[in-house]
């Protein structure tokens, strides 16, 4: 396949690239607009890969976008590009609104306009792929499972954003006929993770000796998929998904906030020992962020049944290879420490300790 994938510079979407590429031998441009998010250091495994191709452009600028599709001639345009922090949604919804609903709009403009104009064959196999979350459905109470048929009920500025893209998308599929794809994912975690989220924050936190606040009582639940295992999700449903369906895609790996950061802080104490003491004292609860979701949970039977998927990583695995990622690629996150980013609390009108 050739994949024209937005957003190839974030976490996921470099994920899907490296594999793609390295895995798969699939033709790969990928189109980033580099926010502070994307990050060329997590291309770095295919960056000098013949198969591979880099463009520096935003989503919602169509000249760009229609001009990249029409020059590189993709089988399939899977779209990663999104605001996707839901603290910084809180705090600066617009660049949520226009990233998520607005480019989403340009980038189907522009897929649409492609696909008509291919040759039969080639637009018989084409795809316009848009990954999505299980934020859209809202919270889940202490039973039941979010599946492709739950109702929309999202609670954030992003999740918000993300559920007008998705209905975006299946308008495009019932008005115009648009072959497209939806996937819909838990909590991704895994390396080259931007450290603002849960997972990447609290490990670096824990290194360096900081506080680990967490929402509430700590006791939120999230079902945790390992990002390579989400990839090979993604290029499945990219290669045999049926047109106008949507998969969710969710590894059955339920956890508390609180049950995460203490199972983190006890492989870096066997790993990296604290001559101060364990890391669990490092962990501070702090005023819970409004709107937060109580629990997310994934029903992946449809993807597992229709196209035989099934995630190879389970939590205690993955967290452990995540953890060792970040102790071996200090490079990566110390600049993104330096600079960009430094773990500050995002979502309030003032800065507090940092967030998880």
């Amino acid at each position: 396949m050739r994949l024209f994938i937005t957003g190839g510079a974030g976490f996921i979407g470099s994920a899907v690239a490296r594999m793609a590429v390295l895995r798969d031998g699939c033709s790969v441009l990928v189109v980033d607009k580099l926010t502070y998010a994307g990050n060329l250091d997590s291309l770095a495994p295919v960056a000098t890969d013949p198969r591979f191709s880099f463009l520096r452009a935003d989503i919602c600028d169509h000249a760009a976008i229609a001009r990249a599709i029409e020059e590189f001639q993709p089988d399939v345009i899977m779209n990663l590009a999104a605001e996707s922090h839901v603290d910084r949604s809180i705090t600066g919804p617009e660049e949520f609104i226009q990233t998520n609903i607005v480019g989403v709009f340009q980038l189907l403009r522009a897929g649409l306009d492609y696909w008509r104009r291919l040759p039969a064959a080639r637009a018989e196999r084409f795809r316009f792929q848009h990954i999505s979350t299980d934020e859209v459905f809202g919270s889940l109470g202490p039973e039941g499972l979010f599946s492709e048929v739950s109702p929309y009920q999202p609670n954030s500025p992003y999740s918000a954003s993300k559920a007008s893209a998705d209905h975006l998308v299946r308008a495009w599929r019932e008005t115009y006929g648009l072959p497209t794809l939806v996937t819909n994912c838990s909590n991704n975690y895994g390396p080259y993770h931007f450290p603002e989220k849960l997972i990447p924050l609290i490990i670096l936190n824990a290194l360096e000796g900081k506080p680990l606040p967490v929402y509430g009582a700590g006791d939120n639940i999230r079902d945790w998929l390992y990002v390579d295992d989400h990839a090979d999700a993604l290029l499945l449903v990219a290669g045999k998904g049926r047109p106008g369906e949507s998969y969710n895609v969710g590894s059955r790996n339920e956890r508390k906030n609180i049950d995460v950061v203490r199972k983190i802080c006890a492989i870096l104490d066997e790993l990296v020992p604290d001559p101060r003491g364990p890391r669990e004292r490092l962990i501070t609860f702090v005023t819970d962020r409004p709107g937060h979701d109580q629990r997310y949970a994934i029903d992946p039977s449809k993807i597992e049944c229709e196209l035989g998927w099934r995630p190879a990583c389970d939590f205690e695995q993955g967290l452990a290879k995540t953890v060792r990622w970040y102790l071996d690629n200090r490079d990566w996150w110390s600049r993104i420490r330096s600079g960009v980013y430094r773990g500050e609390r995002l979502g309030l009108d003032q800065v507090e300790l940092d967030p998880v």
